[in-house]
């Protein structure tokens, strides 16, 4: 088990430091692009011109989706994947703006520049091998735009909006040959083409990097299977993973790995379970409640079948930790996560809050005990039902059950309302944003 005892209590904090590096990345950017289209970025009339800039910057936030999304170890444990996925979702909705406007303006442009209507237009650039590969860049992009509203994404099953935003990968290999055919921009200086060369190949190489090599590198050193399946209650499993040189894992108590069993269930059916025990060296372990097709089965999985792992993921770790006293606040099986960072040889004044509607409910409740006796903690297991009145979250029962929370760093995982609630009470009592510590396991 790994041993973390310290204690950040001065410096930069680990999340500040990478959304420091994320701006700077940023910010250089656009002004490279910026400083690229002024120079060259004059078109054939004043509207192409104004294309121009939106095509510009429909490339650059095309690579910035990209790298979002890497999964880049050092990333991932000060920002989290739930943050870094939020923001590439407002990233691709201005993409899908900048990539329509982009597209129309392009056709108004060349319809006053030849005084033709928009749709004879329209026909005419689609004889144009780059306009053509453009517009199935665009048309991928806005069809992946659409189906990740709300709207569209709440109807759709998670395999199916996965399966619709690996064309994403499609629209990335036109867009870049739509840009190298639009050599206006792309080759107007060696400069111009030395930077975009780069960034392309950064880009899609931390998302090879992170999403495909280290991946694949980790599985097959260390060969993970299924060492034992162990039910918890009638509707919960703790299933646990062995491999070779798991001490090699960069794995701490509060992460979550994607997991898929091949054999078991087919590839695309992957979910997202926290490690319910600290990582020793020796095994893994996660726990799941039966909520769907893939946890519901793993009561089933067979000792010795092959465990494909990515990861670990996730910024809720001791790594955050700014204060000597700790909070802890779970709902349901969000209790997972918790009870590993429980276990975790640092030190503190540990108090846990354990929401569930009734006692046996409550997952992993012996071994929480066992561990909060073991820490001199208090464990409150906080049972009932909201809607018969019990409301331990508002922020005068979380000041009466932990008097001095203010001065402690506060981890919430849990059911989305709960955390929601738990949030706000948090934001009411005054307790600085930098000592509060909650993430969404899951992959969309």
């Amino acid at each position: 088990m790994k041993t973390n005892s310290r204690i950040r209590q001065d410096g930069m904090a680990p999340v500040v430091q990478a959304r420091l590096m994320l701006w700077t990345f940023v910010v250089i950017n656009l002004v490279i692009v910026e400083f690229l289209f002024l120079t060259a970025g004059e078109g054939k009339n004043e509207v192409l011109t104004v294309a121009k800039f939106f095509g510009l910057h429909a490339a650059l936030f095309l690579l910035f989706q990209l790298f979002l999304v890497a999964r880049l170890p050092w990333l991932d444990r000060r920002i989290g994947m739930d943050r870094l996925t939020v923001w590439h979702r407002w990233v691709g909705f201005v993409l899908l703006w900048t990539v329509a406007a982009h597209a129309m303006i392009v056709v108004l442009g060349y319809a006053t520049l030849d005084d033709a209507s928009v749709t004879a237009t329209f026909l005419a650039l689609a004889g144009v091998p780059a306009s053509l590969i453009g517009m199935f860049a665009a048309t991928i992009i806005v069809m992946i735009g659409v189906s990740s509203t709300r709207f569209a994404r709440r109807r759709l099953q998670y395999e199916t909006w996965h399966g619709l935003h690996l064309l994403l990968y499609v629209a990335l290999g036109l867009a870049f040959a739509h840009q190298l055919l639009e050599t206006t921009t792309f080759a107007s200086s060696a400069f111009a083409m030395t930077y975009w060369w780069a960034l392309w190949l950064f880009a899609f190489g931390s998302l090879v990097v992170g999403r495909v090599a280290v991946p694949l590198m980790r599985n097959r050193r260390h060969q993970f299977r299924v060492a034992a399946v162990v039910p918890e209650s009638p509707t919960v499993v703790s299933v646990y993973v062995t491999g070779r040189e798991l001490h090699r894992l960069p794995a701490d108590a509060g992460q979550f790995c994607i997991w898929r069993f091949p054999g078991h269930n087919h590839w695309w059916l992957a979910n997202p379970f926290s490690l319910s025990a600290a990582p020793d060296g020796r095994a893994l372990r996660l726990t799941a409640k039966a909520v769907g097709k893939t946890s519901a089965s793993l009561r089933n999985l067979r000792v010795g079948a092959r465990v494909f792992v990515e990861g670990p993921y996730g910024a809720f770790t001791s790594l955050h930790r700014t204060r000597p006293g700790v909070l802890l606040i779970a709902g349901g099986v969000g209790i997972t996560p918790v009870r590993a960072l429980l276990q975790e040889r640092t030190p503190g004044d540990f108090v846990v809050l354990y929401r569930v509607r009734d006692e046996h409910d409550a997952v992993l409740l012996d071994e929480l005990r066992q561990l909060i006796e073991a820490r001199r903690g208090r464990l409150h297991l906080l049972t009932g039902r909201t809607s018969m009145g019990a409301r331990p979250f508002e922020p005068e029962a979380l000041h009466q059950l932990v008097p001095d929370i203010v001065a402690r760093d506060v981890y919430v995982c849990g059911p989305p309302a709960m955390t929601t609630t738990v949030l706000s009470g948090l934001r009411r009592l005054r307790v600085p944003k930098a000592q509060i510590h909650a993430e969404k396991f899951g992959l969309a």
